[in-house]
């Protein structure tokens, strides 16, 4: 027997043994052994199967990290996105991958007793430094956000014009931090991102062929109900949201809460979908960590084994990514070599969190408690309350009316409250949804980020089928007057 036949017979036999003793683990499509170039995916590397380069994946690694609030009491949303910065930079994407769309309101406000210094948990360094100001103030718009996903230059308006330029061997991940409602996200400008439209991007970018695989990472409240009903399978897109269709998501490191921050921070620090997943992945070899591992692990602390204090996150589109590495989407920090993925969730939930919708009023009353009696601060910080009430009560008594008027005192608080089926998007007539919102806020002042809870009954009452021109007049009705504050302005333009 030749060296050649001997080395090929000795291969051979290598290849029978493994197969024949692990078939309890090994990686088959139906009885075949995968071929030599698939080897990677066979031995369970962690690239979740694509041609592996030096780095362990084929082409670049893309990102865009949006927060889409503004305002001091939201501070947790843009030092999460702060925070998911710091992590892929660390991880060795580059900035020209990243793309940043925050307000940038926040580090250098009055209120931030740090000034340029954002941080994202008690005791956490500051995740501020170095982010890039891709999208800021005004620029933050739904437009620059669906144009910078396609990579559609042309179609960006202000900003640094950075966008994904990816190409089919690309790998995209996406998170948006801020306030949501059924079917809706929010925006620091106007309009707010329905999700109708949000879906069509996606699958608008999946038609040109210019990426391998997409991730999205969603905290809101009833995050859920932006994609289920909504987005298919086959697009090679992994979603997980902090909350289902129906539940709000939830702020942490809150005043009040254990751990709290620091004495002098009057408001929450970040979100607990967020912080669940960047803390795990901060301290994890995530060449080691798959998508899953994360999911079900930050499905665990974000419930906090307390259905008072927690939501239930969730995952759509194609489930199997989510054999996927994490390195695949957000490289991994050299550091964390030899910190590899352990399945016991280490990180003990807080004691009590906050729901997203309160933060705001978390922050005006912890501003009055420390206050000095009789200062400007606390007459300033309880008119902030206040205000906020004002326009909360009158949001809940508009939209309650409304439905009595259309549908009767008895049963308009059932059609309002109704809840369709899992699996069925929030609405059938997106369009008819907007003309609802624009019909409300024209009579009753803007919905504002409290008032999106209120998209649901929205969508019900188009489900029932009725009329712009129904909506409008039961809205006039409804609506004698509107408070004069901010929160009802519509100085900024309709939601919808």
């Amino acid at each position: 027997m030749t060296r050649l036949a001997t080395v090929v017979a000795v291969l051979l036999f290598f290849l029978v043994s493994i197969s024949s003793s692990a078939t309890g683990t090994r990686d088959l499509i139906g009885d075949v052994l995968r071929l030599p170039s698939e080897a990677s995916r066979f031995f369970g590397a962690g690239d979740g199967g694509a041609d592996q380069q030096e780095d362990g994946t084929v082409g670049t690694r893309w990102a865009v990290l949006i927060a889409g609030s503004n305002g001091y009491w939201n501070y947790r949303h843009q030092a999460d996105i702060c925070h998911a910065y710091q992590l892929l930079k660390k991880g060795g994407l580059k900035d020209e991958n990243i793309v940043v769309f925050m307000y940038d309101d926040i580090a250098y406000n009055e209120e931030n007793p740090r000034r340029g210094v954002i941080i994202n948990s008690p005791h956490g360094d500051d995740v501020y430094k170095g982010v890039p100001k891709d999208y800021t103030g005004e620029d933050v718009t739904v437009n620059n956000f669906f144009a910078a996903i396609l990579g559609n230059k042309t179609a960006i308006t202000g900003g640094s014009g950075k966008v994904v330029d990816s190409g089919p061997n690309d790998h995209i991940f996406i998170y948006y931090s801020d306030h949501g409602g059924p079917g809706v996200l929010g925006m620091p400008t106007s309009p707010y991102i329905y999700a109708d439209r949000l879906i069509e991007v996606l699958k608008k970018k999946h038609a040109a062929g210019t990426y391998q695989s997409l991730v999205f990472y969603l905290e809101a409240c009833e995050s859920g109900s932006i994609f289920e009903g909504l987005l298919p399978e086959g697009l090679n897109i992994f979603a997980t949201t902090a909350s289902n269709a129906e539940e709000s998501s939830w702020g942490t490191y809150c005043p009040g809460e254990y751990p709290s921050p620091p004495p002098e921070y009057e408001t929450c620090l970040g979100d607990l979908y967020s912080v669940a997943w960047m803390e795990d992945s901060d301290i994890h070899n995530l060449k080691s960590e798959t998508l899953h591992q994360q999911y079900e692990l930050v499905k665990s602390r974000t419930a906090s084994d307390n259905s008072a204090y927690g939501s239930h996150v969730m995952q759509y589109g194609d489930i199997g990514l989510s054999k996927n590495n994490l390195f695949v989407y957000m490289g991994t920090n050299p550091a964390n070599d030899n910190y590899t993925f352990m399945p016991q969730n280490f990180f003990r939930p807080s004691s009590k969190a906050i729901n997203q919708r309160d933060a705001d009023l978390v922050h005006f009353w912890d501003k009055f408690r420390k206050a000095p009696e009789g200062s400007p601060r606390k007459a300033q910080a309880q008119k902030e309350f206040l205000e906020a009430m004002s326009h909360r009560m009158h949001i809940d008594e508009s939209m309650k009316l409304i439905g009595k008027l259309l549908f009767g005192i008895k049963k308009g608080p059932e059609v309002l409250s109704a809840v369709r089926p899992a699996g069925q998007p929030l609405v059938d007539d997106w369009d008819c949804l907007k003309t609802m919102v624009r019909s409300f806020e024209t009579y009753c002042g803007s919905l504002s980020q409290y008032g999106m809870k209120h998209m649901r009954s929205l969508a019900n009452i188009c489900n029932a089928g009725m009329t712009k021109e129904q909506m409008a007049e039961a809205s006039a009705q409804a609506c004698v007057n509107v408070p004069s504050g901010r929160w009802s302005s519509l100085h900024r333009g309709f939601s919808a």
